[in-house]
């Protein structure tokens, strides 16, 4: 190797000769590891983008009653979401495409709607050649389409081209850099299809619907390659805000039914959107992060939680267990939920006016006025108020239910009640011995809750990629709401910044508190 053969040319003694060219052979194997690393990728991709090309031009024997054009949706947002990774991975990808089909070209943007005008002019009126002052010989105008709610409007860039006769150049501004390069849609307007899909669960053919009333076309094939090309730019934001989630100790976890598309079968499949939260009474920012995943099986948890150790609060689902047991190198700490012990009690109530589960919901209401009591202290005095006041209220539960048990027939409703929590209490107690654990698992049902209210409107997600995209997406934006943040101004400010922001300062862009990003800002 030439490189390796350079060496002898150096005036160096046999040892230093030998040190230099172990760290040069080391560096030159880590460098091809690393280029064939991302060759299987791209090869992946590349087949990937095969099958999606064969589903989307071949012949499909799915027939959709309802909304028949969901799915072609979905293959558009995909097929641009793997191009754009092709193309992030290999630049010259996207410098030796096949040129386009020549189409009917993109139709003018209406002209009844009102333009805002921005001039871009050079740095300066003299040429950077000779020093000669600028002659203004025409201008090069580009439109892009925005809008408020329900309102659509243009901005109009003006780059004013100035030529120098001394030495025959021409100078104009540069074009500012964008998620999508060369898109008609500014910022606003991707803010406002990923806000409308994924936020107010509209299908695309909605917005369609929604833009031809304001006498715009706005294609759901267009909007869909905008989807797929932005959820691409976004996903680092949501990998992200799953780092920081991992950070703390105390974890919600929950995992909802999904409905996936299952091409050439005309049916559909069931896949899961899992769920996992901050916990509110620890210090530090509240995030979501949903983690889409074909199946409920413990191992997603496992996947996804790594090496993750700390108190976790789910439900009774078996498929956390193993995240409890020995097999776990690092074991989790299991938290139950007390929301759920008592919806036991209130089922049996309701359905048939039991006076043993009206005395059990009264007591279990003690325990939440104890924490409402507690909202707003500190740790260490919520830990204090808990042991004054929980912790007695807990033993006498405990005594109660155990009385009751005794008296009650095995079989019925009442018994498995009583049961449920008996079986589980070691975990409903323990977060009465802390001033930081939660009580139940409220925080993250109620974060899932909008979500299964979408699936009445868009019925199901067209893929796993799909489903993946969707996942991230909703993480950013559920991280932002729950921040008090609006999601559709934190976007359309993300979408501004993502093209040229560093990837050193990325937790700048993150859905948190400004307050938390300066503390990120004071540690870097």
């Amino acid at each position: 190797m030439k490189t390796l053969a350079q060496l002898d040319e150096l005036n160096l003694d046999a040892d230093t000769k030998t040190l230099v060219a172990d760290l040069v052979q080391s560096l030159l194997e880590q460098s091809q590891k690393e280029v064939r690393s991302q060759q299987i990728t791209i090869q992946a991709l590349t087949m990937e983008l095969a099958y999606l090309r064969r589903i989307r031009f071949g012949k499909k024997s799915e027939s959709l009653s309802k909304h028949p054009d969901l799915f072609e949706e979905t293959l558009q947002s995909d097929l641009a979401a793997v191009n754009a990774e092709i193309e992030q991975l290999d630049p010259s990808v996207k410098a030796k495409a096949k040129p386009r089909r020549v189409r009917a070209g993109r139709q003018p943007l209406p002209d009844h709607l009102p333009r805002i005008e921005h001039r871009h002019e050079p740095e300066s009126c003299q040429c950077n050649q000779c020093g000669h002052h600028l002659v203004k010989i025409g201008e090069d105008v580009s439109e892009q389409l925005d809008v408020e709610p329900a309102k659509f409007f243009v901005h109009r860039h003006i780059r004013p081209q100035y030529a120098c006769k001394t030495c025959e150049t021409v100078t104009a501004a540069p074009i500012p850099p964008a998620v999508i390069d060369g898109g008609m849609a500014a910022p606003g307007l991707l803010s406002w299809v990923l806000t409308s899909k994924y936020l107010n669960h509209l299908p695309l053919y909605r917005l369609e619907q929604i833009a031809a009333r304001e006498q715009v076309t706005l294609s759901r094939s267009t909007m869909a390659e905008w989807v797929g090309r932005t959820g691409v730019a976004l996903q680092p934001l949501a990998d992200r805000l799953t780092w920081h989630l991992l950070q703390g100790n105390t974890l919600h976890a929950d995992e909802t039914p999904v409905a996936q598309l299952d091409p050439g079968k005309g049916k559909t499949r069931k896949a899961y959107l899992w769920a996992y939260r901050s916990n509110d009474l620890e210090p530090g920012p509240r995030i979501i992060v949903f983690d889409y995943q074909a199946g409920r099986s413990g191992r997603y948890a496992q996947n996804f939680l790594e090496d993750w150790q700390g108190h976790l609060m789910v439900d009774h689902y078996g498929g956390y267990k193993v995240l409890f047991s020995g097999q776990q190198t690092n074991p989790c700490i299991e938290l139950a939920c007390w929301a759920h012990a008592r919806r036991k009690f209130f089922d049996l109530h309701k359905a048939n006016s039991s006076p043993m589960a009206f005395d059990a919901l009264q007591r279990i209401g003690n325990l939440y006025a104890i924490e409402a009591e507690g909202k707003d202290l500190t740790i260490e005095a919520r830990q204090q108020l808990r042991k004054e006041k929980s912790l007695p209220e807990l033993e006498a539960l405990h005594d109660w239910l155990i009385q009751t048990r005794i008296q009650t027939a095995n079989g019925g409703g009442s018994a498995k009640a009583l049961d449920y929590t008996l079986k589980r209490w070691p975990s409903l107690i323990r977060y009465a011995q802390s001033g930081h654990l939660p009580i139940d698992n409220n925080p993250v049902e109620n974060v899932i809750r909008p979500i299964a209210i979408g699936k009445k409107n868009w019925l199901f997600t067209g893929s796993e990629r799909a489903g993946q995209r969707a996942a991230a997406i909703q993480t950013l934006f559920g991280t932002a709401q729950l921040n008090g943040l609006n999601p559709s101004d934190w976007l359309k400010d993300t979408i501004i910044k993502l093209p040229t922001w560093p990837n050193s300062r990325i937790d700048e862009l993150l859905p948190l508190p400004p307050d938390f990003i300066e503390a990120l800002k004071r540690e870097v």
